[in-house]
């Protein structure tokens, strides 16, 4: 919980919130709750799929953009490194959100 912590407030590193939270938890929580959302839907349990599919994935898409936003704002690297990573991680999110 306090590392969930850490990444809102954007304490981590602009690397680790980036790396870590946005590209390998960001794609296992995706890839996982897709997995059971189609298999939910396969099963004729359209709300149960809803929850599962977005009720679960959207929240933590938003932690993790937001985390990396502040990371970003508090990087001491080159600018141009922070701005990708924002880009880059509101990109990863929005399409893992939508498919």
């Amino acid at each position: 919980m306090n590392k969930l912590r850490s990444i809102w407030r954007g304490d981590l590193p602009l690397r680790e919130a980036f790396w870590t939270w946005v590209i390998g938890v960001g794609l296992l929580v995706n890839l996982s709750s897709s997995v059971l959302f189609l298999a939910l839907m396969t099963a004729d349990r359209p709300w149960a799929a809803l929850v599962v599919g977005y009720v679960l994935s959207v929240p933590y898409n938003i932690l993790a953009v937001v985390g990396v936003w502040r990371s970003a704002a508090r990087y001491e690297g080159e600018a141009g490194h922070a701005g990708l990573a924002r880009l880059a991680t509101v990109v990863v999110m929005v399409l893992l959100t939508v498919t």
